[in-house]
């Protein structure tokens, strides 16, 4: 699969906030929650899921390519990195990334109290967990933002910054840049149950 060779940017990059919008940057991984295009003229359908499985996909397995939006199949959408799709809310993929998927679902079972679970139990937490009707769900802070776990993003200002070490990183579509926002009003776009999951130690992907 793959984006490359596209004489416009077409409508498949996600923010933290779960929006799908067209720019020209490049994402680093791939991901679908379902069929939401017209092939016919490889735009957007007003929904924004038709799935509750949001996953997280590698751009190349198995040397494997495939038009983009070009089929009546899932919907190819892509990330800055894994952090970005976990804060739109989506998980790994068990196809094409067993060995990540498997792991973050370890970590999520160890985080969350539960016994490992299915991949469709997961999939109706998260729904709960990153939608407000069609808005973003956003989640109040219990600790200081910058004590958050490693690869988790909160948003302040209108703006969204992913913390690493300690300390808070602004993203654009372009990559991150050092942050010196306060953060005291900071809310969660991370869904608190991938935050618990990060914090038993998924070695989240970040773009730095």
């Amino acid at each position: 699969m793959t984006e490359r060779d596209e004489p416009m940017p077409l409508q498949n990059r996600v923010s933290p906030f779960g929006e799908i919008v067209a720019t020209a940057h490049r994402g680093r991984f791939t991901g679908n929650r379902g069929i939401i295009h017209d092939p016919a003229t490889r735009t957007l359908l007003n929904r924004r899921w038709s799935s509750k499985a949001w996953i997280t996909c590698v751009c190349e397995f198995r040397g494997r390519r495939r038009k983009v939006m070009g089929g009546r199949s899932w919907t190819e959408l892509f990330f800055l990195d894994e952090a970005t799709s976990f804060a739109a809310g989506h998980r790994p993929c068990f196809y094409c990334r067993r060995v990540g998927a498997t792991a973050f679902r370890d970590a999520w079972a160890k985080g969350n109290g539960r016994a490992k679970p299915y991949a469709t139990e997961m999939d109706a937490v998260l729904h709960g967990e990153r939608l407000d009707g069609r808005q973003k769900r956003l989640h109040p802070l219990h600790i200081a933002a910058l004590k958050l776990p490693s690869g988790t993003t909160v948003t302040s200002g209108g703006e969204s910054y992913m913390i690493v070490n300690g300390e808070a990183w602004r993203w654009s579509f372009a990559g991150y840049s050092r942050a010196s926002a306060s953060l005291a009003d900071a809310r969660l776009l991370t869904p608190p149950s991938i935050v618990n999951a990060l914090r038993e130690g998924y070695p989240v992907q970040i773009g730095l």
